[in-house]
C-alpha cells in the first residue's frame, strides 16, 4: 500500500476516534473515490492508481468543490459553500506544495526548451509533460495561459 493512502487511512482512524464528522466523511469521500478508480482500472487491466495519479484525483475533487462552493455562495447557501471549504482544506492536506508562479513560469520554459516546441501546435506535448513530471504541484489551469504565453 502507498504512503499516501496509509496516511489517508490512519487519518481516517483518527478522525474517527476523535468524532470529527465533517473530516471523517471527506476521508470517507476520498476513500470511495480511489477505490472506484481502482476498480476501474482493474476492469481495464492495469495497476492500482500510482501516487501521481491519486495527486490528479485529489486536484479533481479540489476543483470539483471550488466550483460548487462559487455556486453555492453565488445562490446565498452560505453554509453549504463554508462546508465545501471545509471537505477543500481536508483534502488539499495530502497535496504536496503547490508551485508558486515563478516556479511555474522556469518549469514551463524549461520543458518548452527541452521538447523543442515551436508553436501553439505544441502546446498539447508540453501540457501532457507538465502534467506527467508535475502532477499535483501545479494549477495546470494557470499553466495553461503561461504556456500559451510562451509559445506565442
Amino acid at each position: 500500500m502507498s504512503a499516501l493512502r496509509e496516511q489517508i487511512n490512519n487519518d481516517l482512524k483518527e478522525a474517527m476516534k476523535a468524532g470529527q464528522k465533517c473530516r471523517l466523511a471527506t476521508l470517507r469521500l476520498i476513500n470511495a473515490a480511489i477505490k472506484d478508480r481502482d476498480i476501474e482500472a482493474r476492469g481495464q487491466g492495469k495497476e492500482p492508481l500510482s501516487e501521481d495519479e491519486l495527486l490528479q484525483l485529489f486536484q479533481k475533487m479540489i476543483k470539483q468543490r471550488q466550483e460548487s462552493a462559487k455556486i453555492y455562495a453565488e445562490n446565498g447557501r452560505a453554509e453549504l459553500a463554508a462546508q465545501e471549504n471545509e471537505e477543500i482544506q481536508h483534502i488539499s492536506g495530502f497535496m504536496p506544495k503547490q508551485m508558486d508562479e515563478a516556479e511555474t513560469k522556469a518549469a514551463i520554459e524549461g520543458v518548452v526548451k527541452e521538447l523543442g516546441a515551436a508553436g501553439l501546435k505544441d502546446m498539447g506535448r508540453v501540457m501532457g509533460e507538465l502534467k506527467a513530471r508535475y502532477a499535483g504541484k501545479m494549477d495546470f489551469g494557470k499553466a495553461n495561459g503561461v504556456v500559451k504565453a510562451v509559445l506565442s
